[in-house]
């Protein structure tokens, strides 16, 4: 554990994918590095690397509060787009970041790095997306030096999770609508790169910074690019979008998260999901890693 003297980087979301690879990446450098969770016992690897892992939940204030002691920056890098209940998006995503950016401001942290999404804006068809606008204005009307990262779909979920982590064990892949509609993908690891900048680095500072993969592909590309890594056919099941409008109806009373998920895969599917780095002046530099080469990585380790 590092003594408070340090100046530590707080990392909320320590154990998800971006977190998860910023904490290792901080360390490697020498970086003291406060991982906050709310399951330590999913944190013992990044202990092992030296990370000081605290509990702590964004809905719980005097846990974030004391978090905060002896950091010099933060990075936000947790969600609850599945949450319903005491972990509902608005009870996370809305009143536990203003609860962190209040905590922040209190501290007088020096570098506040906030993670939001790509599209995120108050015109957004998905309340999360809406949740994610509303923080960022928080974020710079509060007075912090600050960062905002707005990336792309994460490779971890929206592509291997949803496409190729069924077809690696051989169960059915489902495709919703045409599947033909170009999408960007990122790596989380080059995510938490940007992110590493934007903490050293003045000229990410009071910006808002797109983060996007190399490429976009369409559903249909992607489930024929696992065909490829993992050497087998796919059994597709084409779920058409009306029948995905219909589940959203009926789950969202039920699931509110589950609901949120089904109306992003349609916006996913009828609307501009692409992004071109070159429009991104501070990340355009940056690695890159294409959708394929992440999943060769992962599934020939």
């Amino acid at each position: 554990m590092f003594p408070l003297e340090h100046t530590l980087n707080l990392i909320i979301g320590a154990t998800g994918s971006m977190g998860r690879h910023l904490t290792r990446s901080l360390l490697a450098a020498g970086e003291p590095v406060r991982a906050f969770t709310r399951d330590p016992a999913r944190a013992q690897a990044l202990a092992a690397l030296g990370a000081e892992v605290v509990r702590g939940d964004l809905r719980d204030p005097a846990s974030v509060r004391s978090a905060m002691q002896g950091v010099r920056a933060v990075v936000s890098a947790s969600h609850s787009i599945l949450g319903r209940g005491a972990s509902a998006s608005s009870v996370v995503d809305d009143q536990g970041q203003r609860t962190l950016i209040a905590a922040a401001v209190a501290a007088r942290v020096e570098r506040f790095v906030y993670t939001s999404a790509l599209g995120a804006s108050q015109q957004h068809l998905v309340d999360f997306w809406r949740t994610k606008a509303r923080i960022e204005q928080v974020v710079r009307d509060s007075g912090l030096t600050f960062t905002i990262l707005q990336p792309s779909a994460f490779m971890e979920v929206h592509a291997y999770d949803l496409i190729g982590k069924n077809m690696q064990l051989g169960k059915r892949v489902p495709l919703f609508g045409p599947a033909d509609n170009p999408r960007n993908f990122v790596a989380a690891s080059d995510v938490a790169d940007v992110a590493r900048h934007a903490l050293n680095d003045s000229r990410f500072v009071g910006q808002t910074v797109t983060v996007g993969g190399p490429e976009n592909l369409t559903s249909r590309e992607v489930a024929a690019m696992f065909e490829r890594v993992c050497g087998k056919p796919a059994a597709i099941l084409h779920v058409p979008l009306a029948v995905v409008r219909c589940m959203a109806a009926v789950l969202t009373p039920l699931h509110e998260g589950v609901g949120r998920i089904l109306r992003a895969t349609i916006v996913a599917e009828t609307t501009d999901q692409t992004f071109d780095r070159a429009t991104s002046p501070l990340t355009a530099a940056l690695p890159s890693t294409s959708l394929e080469s992440w999943a060769r990585a992962r599934i020939m380790a």
